[in-house]
């Protein structure tokens, strides 16, 4: 079975985006690293690539999707804390992020979300365990 995931998203600017996610605290695989991609660490086991569109485009036989105008996914990370949640959305947004939708409190959950500089739609999750039954 698989161990590790790699997320693919192209990106216009490298650079700009490798600088938009160093801000908020990502880092970055230098041997995964060059002038075509960018190698974001989310955990041990979790990678975002950041592509150039024309390194992207040699991976797929059709058109890369203009995130800005069509989703094409939801990249939903966990965080400890509503407070985590919150700092980190306005956090991304001083950046230079879109917030797309309103905070959503489901008691259990609590969620927010941004669009990156590339329209790439993220949302960060808190979810408080302690509400849910043990098995």
């Amino acid at each position: 079975m698989p161990s590790k995931i790699f997320i693919n998203l192209p990106v216009k600017d490298l650079g700009r985006s490798v600088e938009f996610f160093t801000k908020l605290g990502f880092s970055f695989s230098a041997q995964f690293s060059d002038e075509k991609a960018g190698c974001m660490v989310i955990s041990e086991c979790i990678f975002v690539m950041l592509l150039t569109e024309t390194y992207f485009s040699s991976f797929i036989d059709t058109e890369i999707c203009d995130a800005n105008h069509q989703t094409e996914m939801l990249i939903a990370l966990d965080a400890s804390s509503v407070d985590e949640v919150k700092e980190f959305i306005s956090k991304a947004e001083s950046l230079g992020a879109r917030i797309y939708a309103e905070p959503k409190d489901h008691g259990f959950m609590y969620q927010h979300s941004f669009a990156d500089l590339d329209g790439h739609k993220w949302e960060l999750v808190f979810m408080d365990m302690n509400q849910f039954g043990q098995s």
